[in-house]
């Protein structure tokens, strides 16, 4: 499973914005490691340093110098719509005769081929493959006057998930879709302010957490301070999988601390899934915390049995195919010494394709582990998402073509358990009702399609597929 993204912004007078841009986006890296952007604003025009790479790729203290001003906004990409290319980073500028905006999203736009079809038969023109842009073009089209009815228009327009921070020259906006499916929160800097995926990022940048911004919420930010404006709230659907995997252990959703959570999901495991064993390890370094859960409830000893190199991936130097043979073993090292003649316990977040878990099972057992038990925060993965997370088609979801037995002979592992749905619900301590198990039930909050094409705005824009309503 892949991350989704994450989005950042500042209006901050007195604060060297760019900065505080660049540090808050360092600790939401983890959302998003292809693409990283900052736009700034002195109020006369919005300038924009976004590239392909991680963030201490993208930026130097050259580029920051270059980015003045008193509002920015910033962003992290996992590519969810539109492929991974250096025309689809964002935050994107987008004009049109009298107003220019930059905009960055976290999310995914259901009706994105719809909406594009009709801007572009309007005259409005695309320079990416993203929904953001869509997003970004539906604000300008609106016949409102002012900003906040303009956003108003469009979300009034979209189905699916966003959580979105736009810049103009004068102000800063957040917003979130009336089903919160994504996470954005407010907070407060030496008389300024910002706004965040997590709020893990405002701990790195020194700034104070004020509230969550709430689903269908629109936050603006001028020289006169924050006013809110809430549209129509629908019934909540926060992604479960921000409390699973996506978000960092130490940020606070919905009032929820994440790393207890997950540490509760281990003890569910423990609970439920109980076994003889000799050790318990969590894969690192989302399974940590629900590692320490389960060997806490269970009694039995917690050990690290994979080293996990965490600078895996973050080249774009390509591995000749010896390196890429050696798959798993590239990201994760055991520990021979430690694993030898054990039955151990192994906690995971997720299966989804099934692709990973059977390269990590083989390496414990060729590292000497007699038994490897595997144990799964997440219940059966048995539907793709639609709303901002890279997943994968129904079709290659193995829980969606294989019963747990099969699932467990199929990755070698002695024996596999998976938290139950009410199990993940309880260690997480927030009512079933506010989040979107979708991916579990197969129950959308926003109708969809169940096959979504990721690339379709690039097919549209080359015409090679007319594009139909």
């Amino acid at each position: 499973m892949h991350e989704c993204c994450g989005i950042f912004g500042v209006y901050a007078p007195s604060e060297d914005v760019a900065r505080l841009t660049f540090f808050a986006l360092f600790a939401l890296q983890h959302r998003g490691q292809e693409s990283a952007g900052i736009a700034t604003t002195s109020g006369k025009r919005i300038q924009v340093c976004a590239r392909m790479g991680l963030v201490s790729q993208v930026f130097d203290e050259d580029s920051l110098s270059q980015l003045s001003g008193d509002i920015a906004i910033g962003h992290n990409r996992y590519s969810t719509r539109g492929s991974s290319r250096v025309d689809n980073v964002q935050p994107i500028l987008i004009s049109n005769r009298s107003n220019t905006i930059a905009i960055a999203h976290n999310g995914n736009i259901v009706n994105a081929e719809h909406l594009y079809k009709e801007l572009y038969e309007q005259g409005y023109t695309f320079h990416t493959s993203t929904d953001t842009e869509v997003i970004g073009n539906l604000i300008l089209s609106s016949p409102e006057k002012n900003w906040i009815d303009k956003i108003r228009y469009a979300m009034h327009r979209l189905s699916g998930a966003y959580s979105l921070v736009i810049m103009t020259n004068h102000s800063l906006y957040a917003v979130r879709d009336p089903f919160g499916v994504r996470p954005l929160c407010l907070g407060s800097i030496n008389g300024g302010w910002v706004i965040a995926s997590e709020s893990c990022a405002l701990d790195h940048i020194g700034a104070s957490f004020v509230r969550e911004i709430e689903p269908g919420e629109i936050v603006t930010i001028t020289e006169n301070g924050v006013d809110s404006y809430q549209a129509e709230p629908a019934r909540k659907a926060l992604c479960i999988f921000e409390y699973i995997y996506f978000a960092r252990p130490d940020s606070v959703i919905n009032g929820r601390l994440l790393y207890p959570a997950r540490q509760a999901m281990g003890e569910g495991l423990a609970q439920e899934h109980q076994v003889d064993a000799d050790l318990v390890m969590g894969v690192p370094d989302s399974a940590t915390a629900a590692g320490i859960g389960y060997a806490r409830w269970s009694g039995i000893p917690l050990c690290e049995g994979l080293l996990k190199n965490r600078y895996v991936g973050r080249t774009f130097i390509e591995p000749d195919q010896r390196i890429r043979d050696l798959g798993v073993k590239l990201k994760f090292n055991p520990l021979p010494q430690m694993l030898d003649g054990k039955r151990v316990v192994v906690i995971d977040d997720s299966i989804v394709r099934g692709t990973t878990t059977p390269q990590v099972v083989k390496l414990l057992k060729r590292a000497g582990a007699k038994e490897v038990h595997m144990r799964i925060c997440a219940p059966p993965i048995r539907y793709p998402c639609f709303f901002g997370v890279d997943m994968a088609t129904r079709w290659e979801l193995i829980a969606a073509r294989k019963t747990i037995p099969e699932i467990r002979d199929f990755i070698g592992a002695a024996s596999l358990g998976y938290l139950s749905i009410d199990r993940l619900i309880e260690a997480v301590a927030l009512p079933k009702d506010i989040f979107c198990l979708a991916c579990f039930t197969g129950n959308y909050p926003i109708p969809v399609q169940l096959e979504m094409d990721k690339l379709a705005l690039e097919t549209m824009q080359t015409g090679e597929q007319a594009p139909s309503v």
